[in-house]
């Protein structure tokens, strides 16, 4: 089964990408700027402590150096400088009267402050001051402590020098090292947030696609267990609620649609046997007189003097009269109702009655009907004339097709008694067995059946709410069985009066 494919719009809405987008990202960007800040304090943070350490360092030498200044010499100012770049480590330091001119100097360090705001409130306040400044195009940190003589005035100016760099390369080292782990966790966070989407829910999420992609009509049911977190558990739990919902609806549909189906059938078959039925009705009323009118002439003539020939043509008339008698008469037994005048009747009884009529019928003759029948009762609710003439005309349809032995067997199944009749002769096939039941339709040559016997059969099965089945016997020809609904326990019983 191919997978559907994800458009772009469809990832981009994916669970996995939304929890990136909507969970890590914004983490890792509050943690980003979290490190950010957190750097920003520590350059800070090291920035004080190297200003404090220029500090310190220049508060060490600005005695000796207020000392040799107003003394005079020389030699101690220069030692005391040289002992500065012993000390820590800076740039340059330098030592300035209270005009702001260099006295001594050693490393980089300017020539002249006069000009320096930050020398001049160094000298105005008395107290410690810096500032980052250009030196000899060299990026610095300017640390100025005055140099107080023994009278408590100010004298002159100590200027410490470290490069800016110095400030920075921890920091910038610190930066690196920050991104980097920041990165590195970053990435770690998506692998993780990825492969943990797709164990706990994406391929539980896919598993429920395949089996949403499967369901169709005809395939509704659900049949894999739930697995995955417990949201997804439910998801799984409705979409097979809703397969088993889905499942019952279309089979209420299939058997809407098939009762729809049947009824209109039936209202078919209704018009067209009340068609059918009209039509009979005025047939017989019209051809019933004319026949009788030549069938009465035909036996007056008869009682006279004729020649063999003579009579012979009009036996073959009273033979064609009778023969029309009987279609008409089939044609109204075939749409005949009469239900209101069911009762309870013995369907032994009338078997066995109809067998003993039957055998003395000319057509019948040669063939062995052999009676299966059981000793007792078997009781239907049915009208006693129109369940004769089914098992008339079905009894009787087989001694026509058979080549010598009809079988007639009585038995119960499931609450309905089976009246079965088997014939030795060719057989219906099975493409016709459907069309067997149609008026008029019958599997003899012309001028040999009136296909109506077994339409008339079926009438009288609906009319009762029994059914026929077509089928083969062991013998090898055709198998007729009807079946018909047991007499019910509580229905209330009527007289019964037999004419048998």
């Amino acid at each position: 089964m191919k997978r559907p494919v994800l458009t772009a719009q469809k990832m981009f809405r994916s669970l996995r990408l939304t929890l990136v987008l909507s969970i890590v990202v914004p983490l890792m960007v509050f943690s980003g700027a979290a490190i950010y800040v957190g750097l920003g304090a520590v350059e800070e943070n090291f920035n004080d402590r190297l200003r404090e350490d220029l500090e310190l360092v220049a508060r060490a030498v600005s005695g000796p150096l207020s000392q040799a200044m107003s003394d005079g010499d020389e030699i101690v100012m220069g030692e005391s400088l040289k002992s500065i770049f012993r000390i820590g480590r800076v740039f340059g330091a330098s030592v300035f009267d209270e005009d702001g001119h260099q006295v001594a100097s050693l490393g980089v360090a300017d020539t002249d402050v006069t000009r320096s705001d930050s020398a001049e409130r160094v000298i105005a306040s008395g107290k410690v001051g810096g500032a980052f400044r250009q030196v000899d195009g060299v990026s610095v940190f300017s640390q100025f402590t005055p140099l107080i003589a023994a009278d408590g005035r100010i004298q002159g100016l100590l200027q410490v020098t470290r490069k800016r760099s110095d400030f920075h390369e921890l920091v910038a080292s610190s930066r690196i090292w920050a991104f980097t782990i920041w990165s590195v966790l970053s990435l770690m966070v998506i692998f993780v947030v990825v492969l943990g989407h797709y164990g706990a829910v994406g391929r539980h999420v896919s598993r429920l696609l395949e089996i949403m992609e499967r369901m169709a009509p005809g395939h509704w049911q659900v049949e894999e267990e739930p697995a995955g977190p417990r949201e997804l558990r439910q998801i799984h739990e409705g979409l097979r609620n809703m397969g088993e919902r889905m499942m019952n609806a279309e089979t209420e549909i299939r058997a809407s649609v098939e009762r729809e189906k049947e009824l209109a059938e039936q209202l078919e078959y209704q018009e067209k046997v009340a068609m059918i039925g009209r039509v009979a009705g005025g047939v017989a009323h019209e051809l019933g007189a004319p026949l009788s009118v030549i069938q009465g002439r035909a036996n007056i003539l008869g009682r006279g003097d004729m020649a063999d020939g003579d009579r012979r043509h009009l036996k073959d008339i009273e033979l064609q009269v009778e023969r029309m008698t009987l279609i008409i008469q089939q044609l109204l037994d075939c749409f005949r109702h009469v239900p209101d005048s069911r009762r309870k009747t013995d369907l032994v009884a009338t078997a066995s009655e109809v067998l003993e009529r039957i055998r003395e019928e000319p057509r019948c003759q040669g063939v062995e009907i052999r009676s299966e029948i059981p000793y007792g009762r078997a009781d239907i609710l049915a009208e006693p004339t129109r369940l004769q003439m089914a098992c008339v005309n079905i009894i009787r349809n087989a001694c026509q097709a058979a080549g010598s032995i009809v079988t007639v067997t009585l038995a119960r199944h499931e609450g309905l008694w089976e009246l079965r009749v088997d014939d030795d002769g060719p057989g219906i096939e099975e493409a016709m067995r459907d069309r067997i039941f149609e008026p008029f339709f019958s599997t003899r040559a012309a001028g040999e059946g009136t296909g109506l016997g077994l339409a008339v059969v079926g009438s009288v099965l609906k009319e009762h709410g029994g059914r026929i089945e077509v089928g083969a016997s062991p013998s090898g020809g055709c198998r007729m069985s009807t079946f018909w609904p047991d007499y019910p326990q509580d229905e209330p019983q009527k007289e019964i009066s037999h004419e048998q």
